[in-house]
Formats: structure tokens, C-alpha cells, sequence
């Protein structure tokens, strides 16, 4: 009978530990934000990506940390986490991303991580990238050159390999300087 009893408390309980079971979740959150791992889990729910339609034309650079899908025309510089540039987007500018999925007209550098030209892809300028793909169809001028962090290379990191490249050379010197002896 007692725990007959304590079927009926539940049911008026119930009501009013559903409302309790919801600030205690908040709180659950609250106490799990402060230890550090879940505001990490928080910020992986990422918002969805920003589209910039075909009828919009931007003058000007753009920067973010999240997704860029464009469809329309930007003349400036692009900075995304994952850039789509769609098959009728014109981009005229320097492009850096981790991920590039090319599917439209780029003038200008492009540097990413993974860069993809898929088959209605037009590239004209250089391609710096850590991989990269590039469908049967697509057009490509310019030059392809591989970097293990062609985000930050810039026109940093190309002086850099030239000097990491100048330093083997002094190697072969004393290699030369014994058989000169």
C-alpha cells in the first residue's frame, strides 16, 4: 500500500517535478558550461550557411568563421570556413577557406585546405592548397601549388620555402668543397 500510495503522490508530483525536470535541466546546462567540455559541444551546432543570392552584387571584402554559399557576383577578397561558390557566382578576388567547393567563375588566387573545382567550375589565377580535386570539364588557368597551411602562407610562406630551399644548399657546398680538395 505504500507504494500504492506513491503512485498516487507522483501523478500532483509529477506535474510539479515536470516543472523542476525543466529548470533542472537548465541547470545541468549551466553546471556543464562552466566545466568547459560542453561549451565546446555547444558551439558545434553551427548556424546554417550564409547565401548570398544571384540578384545580390557586393562590392567590398567579406569574413567570417562560418559557411559562405555564394550565387551572385562579389568583387573583394572572401575569408569563410566552407566557401561554395555556386554555377552562376562570379567571384572576382582572392579566395581563403578551409574547405572551396568551386562550382562557378573565380577571378583571382584561391588558398583553402581542400579546394574542389567540380566540371562547371573557371578558375583564372593560382590555386594554393593543401588538397585538391578537380573534375573532368572544369577550366583552369593559372599555376597549382601544394602547402601545408596555405591559409596562412599568404605571400609569407612562399619567401619561406625559398629560404627552407636555400638552406639545403649550403649542404651540397661542403659536399663540393671535398671533392674540390
Amino acid at each position: 500500500m505504500f507504494s500504492k500510495s506513491k503512485i498516487n503522490d507522483p501523478a500532483p508530483k509529477q506535474d510539479s517535478a515536470a516543472k523542476p525536470a525543466a529548470p533542472a535541466e537548465p541547470r545541468k546546462d549551466t553546471s556543464t558550461a562552466s566545466s568547459g567540455e560542453f561549451k565546446a559541444a555547444a558551439p558545434k551546432a553551427k548556424p546554417p550557411a550564409s547565401v548570398l543570392s544571384t540578384d545580390l552584387h557586393v562590392t567590398g571584402n567579406l569574413k567570417t568563421t562560418g559557411d559562405v554559399q555564394v550565387e551572385g557576383t562579389v568583387e573583394g577578397d572572401i575569408r569563410a570556413h566552407l566557401l561554395t561558390i555556386g554555377e552562376s557566382a562570379t567571384i572576382k578576388g582572392e579566395v581563403i577557406a578551409d574547405d572551396v567547393v568551386i562550382n562557378g567563375r573565380i577571378v583571382g588566387r584561391v588558398r583553402g585546405l581542400k579546394v574542389r573545382l567540380t566540371s562547371t567550375a573557371r578558375v583564372e589565377g593560382d590555386i594554393i592548397h593543401k588538397t585538391i580535386a578537380i573534375e573532368s570539364g572544369a577550366h583552369f588557368e593559372g599555376s597549382v601549388q601544394r602547402q601545408d597551411d596555405p591559409l596562412n602562407a599568404g605571400g609569407k610562406k612562399p619567401a619561406a620555402p625559398a629560404q627552407q630551399g636555400a638552406a639545403p644548399t649550403p649542404a651540397p657546398a661542403p659536399a663540393n668543397e671535398p671533392a674540390k680538395s
